[in-house]
């Protein structure tokens, strides 16, 4: 029964890196298409708030981009440098 154990064990720590490459590749993907949609709607001049951001969007109108950040983050679960980036837009829309 050890060696079982121990050979399905060995199997996954294999698995692992292809795994985490797959992932890696689909979300470089993701990530490209939400640049070409973002894109898109820029230059078709469309406005897209998501809910919840009108708070964010009152943060950037106070002057308080770090709180805007935080809260963005916590709405969308972007990461730090994408949260930036959107309340930066914030600022120049």
């Amino acid at each position: 029964m050890e060696i079982a154990a121990y050979i399905a064990i060995m199997a996954l720590i294999v698995q692992y890196p292809l795994l985490e490459s797959r992932i890696q590749k689909v979300q470089r993907r993701a990530d490209r298409i939400e640049r070409k949609l973002d894109l898109i709607l820029d230059h078709l001049d469309i406005q897209v708030t998501e809910p919840g951001l009108e708070r964010v969007v009152a943060l950037v109108r106070e002057g308080k981009k770090i709180e805007a950040i935080k809260v963005y983050r916590q709405l969308t679960d972007a990461g730090l440098k994408e949260a930036k980036d959107a309340v930066e837009r914030m600022e120049v829309a």
